[in-house]
């Protein structure tokens, strides 16, 4: 039972990885999942400084979360200034905050296994990722278009996080990966609450 439901869990988080083959103009791509062999090895990830070696599964979720967050932290830093809600700046302040925060816990966990602070995603589409196209659009549009873009995009982050961070919990295998994904499952779960409660939802008129 233990056995099938990580690999349940491992199967959900290359299925959201999934995005990497896909176009930057397929925000939500459907294709095929890539292999497990996509992800990097357990010995190309091997923990340096103690711990247990990284697997398949914690080295795929520090090297999706750390360029997601890096992602929203740019658009956060943009609706800090250019948001039409003095709330919703106000938000976003707060939100790029606990992004860093958690990225200042992520990059040295990515040099404990052995892995470089890149973006191996970089030019891809990745589900929850907000892209340089996202970027270029939310830099055109101003007022409240702008705002609910910016929250419907960082919502879409929040959620596709914490989905991958709940596999991380179930299927990796250790330890400081696991607490620090747990951990931001607790977050965004506040996050997302905290975002309902902002004026102007996405897809409301004005």
């Amino acid at each position: 039972m233990k056995a099938a439901r990580s690999t349940a869990a491992l199967s959900l988080l290359l299925l959201l990885l999934a995005g990497c083959a896909a176009p930057t103009d397929a925000k939500h791509p459907a294709g095929p999942a890539p292999s497990v062999s996509a992800a990097p090895s357990a010995a190309a990830s091997a923990a340096t400084g103690g711990g247990a070696p990284a697997d398949p599964t914690d080295a795929a979720w520090a090297q999706l979360m750390t360029p997601m967050n890096e992602q929203a932290v740019a658009l956060l830093s943009l609706a800090g200034q250019r948001a039409a809600d003095p709330r919703v700046r106000g938000w976003a302040v707060g939100l790029r905050t606990a992004q860093n925060g958690e990225l200042a816990r992520l990059r040295p966990l990515l040099a404990r296994m052995g892995l470089p602070d890149t973006n191996v995603h970089e030019g891809h589409d990745m589900p929850g990722m907000v892209t340089e196209r996202d970027l270029e659009q939310a830099r055109a549009v101003e007022g409240r278009a702008f705002d609910r873009l910016v929250t419907a995009l960082i919502r879409d982050h929040l959620r596709q996080s914490a989905q991958v961070s709940r596999s991380e919990t179930e299927s990796g295998t250790r330890p400081d990966a696991k607490r620090l994904a747990t951990a931001l499952v607790s977050a965004r779960k506040a996050e997302l609450a905290e975002l309902d409660q902002l004026p102007g939802p996405p897809g409301e008129a004005g």
